[in-house]
């Protein structure tokens, strides 16, 4: 089983910034996809972006620029660095990989961009 916790969410300004982390409990982190997601109120859920093992990164095409996905393999975790956030980007945002076939997602940390 793998356990997933977000932090670092908020309430930020729009054009303000926002530092997610997503700790792992996987064994064999370093050779998992690790993906964050975002669902915004009334709205499917997204993929925001994704690293691979190797560190190739991947981004929806309205966070590219503005979004930095990054790991640490030595604590086993992911992050999401958010610069001039807007408040199209206000929903909970989740973390999420796939290990044996079966997806695994957090709790979701609430990231909101109000003034």
């Amino acid at each position: 089983q793998v356990q997933l916790v977000e932090s670092g969410g908020g309430l930020v300004q729009p054009g303000g910034s926002l530092r997610l982390s997503c700790a792992a409990s996987l064994r064999i982190f370093s050779g998992y996809v690790m993906g964050w997601y975002r669902q915004a109120p009334g709205k499917q859920r997204e993929l925001v972006a994704s690293i691979t093992s190797g560190g190739s990164t991947n981004y929806t095409d309205n966070v590219k620029g503005r979004f930095t996905i990054s790991r640490d393999n030595a604590k086993n975790t992911v992050y999401l660095q958010m610069n001039s956030l807007k408040p199209e980007d206000t929903a909970v945002y989740y973390c999420n990989t796939v290990y044996r076939i079966i997806s695994y997602w957090g709790q979701g940390t609430q990231v909101t961009v109000s003034s």
